[in-house]
């Protein structure tokens, strides 16, 4: 379980992210990357199913929740005891496992171009040309802190869907070169999200987190 566990905390923290796709030249397009900007500040809240595949090919599922602005939760599948929660400000790894908690600020990790609605993309993100115009794929990373990593972001063009766009999922490739690619599926927006989704039980000794 730990080999499948690691990529995904790499790539959720600092990791640079690729698309599964020939190699093909970027272009910058602002109205594209207008409209995944536009899209990121409509989606107040989301849900999703997501299947998490790393380099070696194994796969784990789990629920997505989200809640702009910056909260987020991995609730993974029955038997696997980690949990990654975003509360706005850090991104927390609990392993339930070994009773450890990890917590990184959001803006370390590329995570933060999908939750943080301030973001420009059009000062850190590039369109990724992928020969399909029903796919869109952005590009986000901080060029003063490449060790953040990058996120590409996968969007399929929906015109029912918030600013006609549809989150199909990310792809992430660590300094290590670990891939990891996240899927969606069952996405709905706008769904009541209660901020207690974001609150965790501590499993050191001591007890909770705070406000957990």
């Amino acid at each position: 379980m730990k080999r499948v566990i690691a990529p995904l905390i790499l790539a959720l923290t600092a990791a640079p992210f690729a698309l599964p796709v020939a190699p093909v030249a970027a272009q910058q397009q602002p109205s594209d990357l207008s409209q995944v900007n536009a899209y990121i500040r409509a989606v107040t809240t989301m849900t999703a199913d997501f299947s998490q595949t790393d380099r070696n090919g194994q796969t784990l599922t789990g629920q997505l929740t989200l809640k702009q602005p910056g909260k987020i939760r991995f609730q993974y599948q029955k038997g696997v005891p980690l949990l990654i929660v975003g509360d706005g400000k850090a991104l927390t790894m609990i392993d339930y496992e070994v009773r450890q908690v990890q917590r990184w600020p959001i803006g370390n990790s590329p995570l933060g171009a999908l939750i943080d609605p301030s973001k420009d993309l059009s000062k850190f993100g590039k369109v990724i040309q992928t020969g399909d115009p029903n796919v869109l794929s952005v590009q986000a990373r901080d060029p003063k802190r490449p060790e953040y990593g990058t996120i590409t972001m996968i969007f399929n063009r929906d015109p029912s869907a918030p600013a006609g766009l549809q989150l199909y999922g990310w792809v992430a490739l660590d300094s290590q070169n670990n891939r990891t690619a996240v899927r969606l599926s069952n996405v709905r927006y706008g769904v009541p999200v209660a901020d207690s989704a974001f609150r965790w039980v501590d499993p050191r000794p001591k007890g909770r987190a705070p406000g957990g």
